[in-house]
């Protein structure tokens, strides 16, 4: 089968490939793989949908880099699954695009701007820019395309992205709002506005991308109004190891009586705060279960809780309350139970209709699912709903829609 398309997603520590052929419906998921820990001391581990894994293709203890997971996982995949040969497009997920408006086909000078933009974004920018440059390597006559979790944001306005600041200095140096989680945000857009039976252009939702990496979007008419995020990933929602928004003067005060330095803080806001400095663990499951008996813990999940109402609430204000959903997204979002209740309850102030047990109904296996019940006047009502958002196929569905990209005679 030709035409195929490899989804590549690298984290800091990890990397995700997603393996799609085409269809005339679509692209069809073939296989996913993963290597975590990597680089991690013999730590690394190695996952794949393929039933088909050898003894060898299990020892991944010598995998030191993303490029030799990238190798690792394909020689697995054109041992079980499809060859070189019928892999014709590569698809990046680049967290910070800067001034790119679409995604963009690599080339030396791409790829240059890229790596220019590593310090915005230094937890994922420096991993997939570095697993670029691996795929150009290994899969010379594929065709790479970067796509950003910026671009969705494009469409957010001069009196939201402007940062209040001397105007020729933020010019200068490029300092505005960016936004990120846009391929997520894409994805969560079309399939939510499916299960609504809406096009898009009437619809209003906030949606909460929660995980690690947590933050709220504000979509208006089909379109990025806000979102919590701000010019890199650390503003807004607290995560696993990220801060979120916190007094710049706090980091100012501590550089200054702790001579701690500027790359000392950057670490300490991007690599040791959120619920791991509050509780030691980057597990949001074990803050979760730890509440009872660990005060820590408890903290860290009533401060998450408060943070996301901030937003909720700002943003059905933005909506002016015309909202047609609160989408909660993300792996906490779409697994945390108590999450989903604290949030949950507390918005059906503002007219959500939200049912305990309907959230704790065991998941199906529906991309979109409903946690709201029946609205009492028979109308439809605000409704909470929970996606299963994909971003891996989300760039695959992209790239096949694209005419100037892919050719649909590959179909």
């Amino acid at each position: 089968m030709s035409g195929i398309i490899l989804s590549v997603n690298a984290g800091s520590s990890s990397l995700k490939v997603s393996l799609f052929g085409p269809t005339a419906d679509g692209p069809r998921h073939l296989a996913t793989c993963t290597v975590e820990s990597i680089g991690a001391d013999g730590t690394a581990s190695f996952n794949s949908t393929v039933k088909d894994i050898s003894d060898q293709e299990k020892d991944v203890k010598d995998v030191k880099d993303h490029d030799g997971a990238l190798q690792h996982i394909l020689k697995h995949l054109f041992r079980t699954t499809t060859s070189e040969e019928d892999v014709t497009h590569v698809c990046h997920r680049v967290v910070h695009g800067g001034n790119f408006k679409k995604r963009v086909l690599i080339d030396d000078q791409s790829l240059h701007h890229l790596e220019a933009l590593i310090e915005l974004a230094p937890l994922h920018n420096a991993p997939s820019t570095a697993l670029i440059r691996s795929t150009l390597k290994q899969l010379p006559k594929a065709k790479s395309i970067a796509y950003f979790d910026t671009t969705f944001h494009n469409s957010i306005p001069p009196h939201i992205y402007t940062l209040p600041i001397d105007q020729e200095l933020a010019k200068k140096y490029g300092l505005r709002k960016h936004g990120f989680h846009g391929i997520s945000y894409s994805f969560i857009l079309r399939n939510v506005t499916q299960f609504l039976k809406k096009p898009a252009f009437t619809t209003n939702l906030i949606v909460l991308h929660l995980g690690s990496g947590a933050s709220v979007c504000c979509i208006e008419n089909g379109q990025s109004l806000d979102t919590s995020m701000s010019l890199t990933p650390l503003a807004g929602l607290p995560g696993a190891t990220r801060s979120g928004d916190i007094d710049p003067t706090a980091i100012l005060h501590l550089i200054k009586a702790s001579s701690t330095t500027v790359e000392d803080a950057e670490t300490m806001l991007n690599k040791k705060s959120g619920w791991k400095a509050l509780t030691t663990t980057s597990s949001f499951g074990d803050v979760v279960s730890n509440q009872a008996k660990d005060a820590n813990a408890k903290l860290a999940f009533d401060l998450f809780v408060d943070r996301i109402l901030n937003f909720v609430g700002a943003y059905y204000l933005k909506l002016e309350g015309n909202v047609d959903a609160l989408v909660f997204a993300g792996g906490i979002g779409e697994k945390s139970v108590e999450l989903r209740t604290a949030i949950g309850e507390r918005c059906r102030i503002l007219g959500f209709l939200y049912s305990e047990e309907l959230n704790r109904e065991k998941p199906s296996q529906d991309v979109v699912r409903s946690i709201s019940p029946d609205s009492p006047g028979g109308g439809i009502g605000k409704r909470i709903l929970v996606c299963q958002t994909d971003e891996q196929f989300e760039m695959a569905y992209q790239c096949t829609e694209d005419s100037e990209l892919y050719d649909c005679g590959e179909l």
